[in-house]
């Protein structure tokens, strides 16, 4: 009997798994095996809330092979190392993974070639598994990559997908492959209280009743603070428990305005993959640099992590954060604008705070749109300064957002409606009485300061 092994990295699903479908057609057998690798933990990637969520999807994953007579194989330690021990127990001749695009991805990949080849085995790597194209698979003339979205975009959406896969019926794996136990989210500290449930089950429910019920006004209502008109699917992205050419395949077959532009934002993450597959320093360093000397201000950027700059749209959106390990899009925005230009704080620390929490914590989507926020990267409005009472009125006209995750102006009958982004306007004994810090900074004094350090005035 000949074997094969499905790698999973970031494609933790059965349904449209290119990896999955190419180790069965290889081979008699499939291993399909995931490596819990120490070196995520060592990187500093291994935040509780991606464990909680990770452990999920692996149950779900286990539990949907062993429905098609299969059972996923866990292990745990160096990846490389797991995977040709594998290899080497079952007699596995062909590994199947999924191509990826951090320098993390690369060196695991190259790796595990290397390994595999000196034993004479192969390595295959698939690409748009993670993402609808693949990087590199639409350049501009002369060009290793896009630089601007729009006409990244107008290319990508030109393209055809390929095309999406069902989900096995049957996968028969071999007796010799040993597993280790599937790791559980109650064993995980320090998750967030309401971070979602993880797993394709889960992720498919959730865009079913998406689709039946939020898309069609997505496009007028994703911006919506309180309404949370978003998806919330990003999650499921990350780790791969949905696939984002179904979704596409899918919204544009259902059509429509809200569904063009849900594949819009599909878009965007393919287009910062492709920027960091050619960039792969833009995950730490400035993709287009304005020479900043950013301010070392750690009780501001304590301030910030905390919810607790006296802003309350912007700690309503910390503290979501903290809460559900996840953040509303337009909240992201807003968040990443006040500490990068109107604290003029590094954006590296905002991109660790939100991937030490952020449970769809990816390094391309969140280094990138840090970057693109802190006019460093590939906004071609570098110096747009997102004002947060002019985006509370906007976005949250009401205040339900900022009630809903800042208690304490919640429960103040003088901060109704609108008022309550503004508590510094009460009267000075009730806003005595209020456990609710004053503004950090004054707006115009941080809007001057950062337009003076860009050199603007």
């Amino acid at each position: 009997m000949s074997v094969s092994i499905a790698l999973f990295t970031a494609d933790l699903r059965l349904h449209d798994n290119p990896v999955l479908r190419a180790a069965q057609r290889d081979a008699d057998e499939v291993v399909p095996l995931f490596v819990r690798d120490e070196g995520v933990r060592a990187a500093g990637f291994d935040a509780p809330n991606r464990r909680a969520f990770l452990a999920d999807c692996l149950h779900d994953l286990d539990a949907g092979l062993r429905a098609r007579g299969g059972r996923l194989v866990v292990r745990e330690g160096d990846a490389v190392a797991e995977t040709c021990r594998v290899a080497h127990a079952t007699g596995a001749r062909d590994v199947h993974v999924a191509a990826d695009v951090s320098g993390f991805a690369h060196r695991r990949e190259r790796r595990l070639r290397e390994a595999l080849e000196a034993d004479g085995r192969r390595l295959h790597v698939h690409d748009a598994v993670t993402c609808v194209l693949a990087p590199g698979a639409v350049t501009p003339q002369g060009k290793d990559h896009f630089a601007v979205f729009t006409p990244y975009f107008r290319r990508w959406e030109g393209e055809r997908p390929r095309d999406v896969l069902p989900a096995p019926r049957a996968v028969s794996v071999p007796e010799s492959a040993e597993s280790g136990a599937l790791p559980a989210r109650s064993d995980v500290a320090d998750v967030s209280p309401r971070l979602a449930p993880g797993g394709e089950d889960e992720g498919r429910e959730r865009f079913r009743r998406w689709t039946s019920d939020g898309v069609d006004a997505y496009e007028d209502r994703h911006d919506d603070l309180p309404g949370d008109a978003t998806s919330r699917l990003s999650p499921h992205l990350h780790f791969g428990t949905l696939s984002a050419t179904e979704l596409v395949a899918r919204s544009r077959s259902r059509g429509g305005a809200g569904a063009e532009a849900f594949v819009r934002q599909l878009a965007w993450r393919d287009f910062h993959r492709q920027v960091l597959a050619a960039r792969p320093a833009a995950s730490y360093a400035d993709y287009r640099t304005r020479h900043d000397s950013w301010r070392r201000d750690e009780r501001a950027a304590t301030a910030w992590r905390e919810g607790r700059t006296g802003y309350p749209v912007i700690d309503a959106a910390m503290r979501q954060l903290r809460e559900e390990g996840w953040m509303h899009n337009r909240a992201r925005l807003l968040t990443a604008s006040f500490l990068t230009k109107t604290l003029y704080v590094d954006w590296r620390v905002g991109a660790r705070h939100f991937l030490d929490l952020l449970v769809d914590g990816d390094i391309a989507n969140n280094q990138l749109n840090w970057q693109w926020t802190a006019g460093t990267g590939t906004d071609t409005r570098p110096n747009r300064v997102l004002n947060p009472l002019t985006q509370a009125k906007r976005f949250d006209p009401d205040g339900g957002y900022v009630r809903r995750y800042v208690p304490e102006l919640a429960a103040t009958d003088a901060l109704r409606g609108g008022r309550v982004h503004t508590p510094w306007k009460l009267p000075a004994e009730e806003r005595r009485a209020l456990d609710y810090p004053e503004p950090i900074v004054d707006l115009t004094d941080g809007l001057n300061r950062f337009r003076v350090a860009r050199g603007l005035d």
